[in-house]
């Protein structure tokens, strides 16, 4: 009986005791260009982690790809994904510590059987991680169905992660397969939206949603109005990714360091569309030149900040949060076992009610109680990545392997976002972690080149049964 209370007070705890170290080894990495008021990294989160290797081949086609010219030659294997993908979060556990979010990306991983894309998620639970499948969208409800429910017919995931990614860059989806316009595919990405409600319905499998847009100057014009519909239909977020010259560059058809392209002219268009400023100051995910984010809260056709960077006491509400809540894993820690780590640390702390009551008050204040009343909240977060040129990486990844620090602005600048990378991927051969714009820019051609042996595609047979 002593043994099982101690256990209950040790899970119950408001901190975990590894991942609070883990957050700290993260803040002791980061350059100290970084290390701001709103840093999220080393704070609250270690950061985002995704898959490579696992899926390469994709059946859309995209200008710009960041897969290299050979990921569509290797064959979709599941016993294949599922062992990098326990080898790879495992490595991924014991460096980056017992909880983050990661993504199960690599192809579209919808051409994963079902049973093989279910596990790969469980392994990821499995191993501390709130998974994330990222694809193109064009999937269908009986897919969905077999992934979320096991074969004999009972409910396998309680809930699931998907990106969505949906632009007018993209060839080949059913029933539009070279989209003319973004307005074109707003009825795609409703229809997304709608299968995974169903799946809510008839199964009571829970969602999260993402949109991934990427922006060139052929639709940078179109970020405001996508922001303004595709805002309403239930994403929880909405992602637009700048284009880089990484992957395949026989796909590459613009020039993608045009001014309309740039963070500040992309960032303005999603400010555009969301009908207000948004402030990616108050939390910063690593490097604010990689990435900016607002998080928020959409009340009928209006969207508000959590916190309002202008507001002292809103940024005493962050700086509480990350002072007190940081080590409790919010996203991966089950709903009850939450509610009585933050009842213990109420107890401990009871400031944090106090706070946590004042910033409650002054958001209803700010939406207005009749709008919260009638349309309800939904949090909505706007996030944009700009990543980063393969001919810029190369140089600054082997001056940064070699200890060295660039004296030339473009390539110190590179170095310093790598540094602070939001966004690794694991090596389980060499026990290490790289930047996914490493992993893109340098290691996946290499990868793809070698799986091609390993799994090469099928070759069709001859009548004659000569190949």
């Amino acid at each position: 009986m002593l043994d099982r209370i101690r256990e209950w007070e040790r899970r119950t705890r408001p901190a975990d005791p590894a991942f609070a170290a883990a957050l700290a080894r993260r803040w002791a990495e980061l350059p100290d260009v970084v290390k701001t008021p709103g840093q999220v990294l080393g704070r609250f989160g270690v950061g985002c982690e995704g898959t490579h290797g696992v899926f390469p081949a994709c059946d859309l086609a995209c200008t710009p790809c960041y897969h290299s010219r050979d990921a569509n030659r290797v064959r979709v294997d599941g016993a294949h994904t599922r062992a990098q993908v326990q080898a790879q979060m495992a490595t991924l556990q014991r460096l980056r510590g017992p909880r983050a979010h990661a993504q199960l990306i690599g192809g579209e991983v919808t051409l994963l059987p079902p049973d093989d894309h279910a596990e790969s998620l469980l392994i990821m639970r499995r191993h501390g991680r709130e998974p994330m499948s990222m694809t193109h969208g064009d999937v269908d409800d009986d897919y969905l169905d077999r992934l979320v429910l096991g074969p004999d017919g009972h409910r396998r995931l309680d809930r699931v992660s998907f990106a969505g990614h949906f632009d007018s860059l993209m060839f080949g989806r059913r029933g539009i397969p070279r989209p003319p316009d973004e307005a074109s595919l707003h009825p795609y990405r409703r229809r997304f939206v709608e299968r995974f409600a169903r799946l809510r319905r008839e199964h009571g499998v829970r969602s999260f949603l993402a949109h991934n847009m990427t922006v060139t100057p052929v639709n940078v014009g179109e970020v405001a109005d996508v922001v303004r519909e595709v805002g309403a239909m239930g994403f929880g977020m909405l992602s637009f990714q700048p284009a880089a010259f990484v992957g395949d560059d026989r796909r590459w058809r613009e020039e993608y360091r045009a001014g309309d392209v740039s963070a500040d002219a992309v960032w303005a268009q999603i400010e555009r569309g969301a009908g207000t400023r948004l402030d990616h100051r108050v939390f910063e995910n690593g490097d604010v030149r990689c990435n900016r984010t607002a998080y928020g809260l959409s009340v009928g056709p209006r969207w508000y900040p959590v916190l309002d960077g202008d507001d002292s006491r809103d940024l005493r509400v962050r700086d509480e949060v990350f002072r007190r809540l940081s080590g409790i894993g919010l996203a991966a820690t089950p709903r009850p076992l939450l509610a009585v780590k933050l009842a213990r640390l109420v107890a401990r702390h009871p400031c944090v009610l106090s706070v946590a009551l004042g910033w409650a008050a002054r958001t209803v204040r700010r939406v207005g109680l009749r709008p919260l009343l009638r349309h309800g909240v939904r949090p909505l977060t706007f996030v944009m990545h700009r990543f980063m040129d393969a001919a810029d990486v190369a140089p600054a990844w082997e001056l940064t392997q070699q200890g060295v620090l660039s004296d030339d602005p473009r390539l110190r600048e590179t170095q310093e976002r790598l540094a602070a990378c939001h966004y690794a991927m694991a090596h389980p051969e060499t026990g290490t972690l790289v930047p996914a714009c490493v992993q893109h820019s340098l290691l996946d051609p290499k990868e793809n080149a070698e799986l091609t042996v390993l799994l090469p595609m099928p070759t069709a047979r001859r009548r004659n049964g000569t190949r």
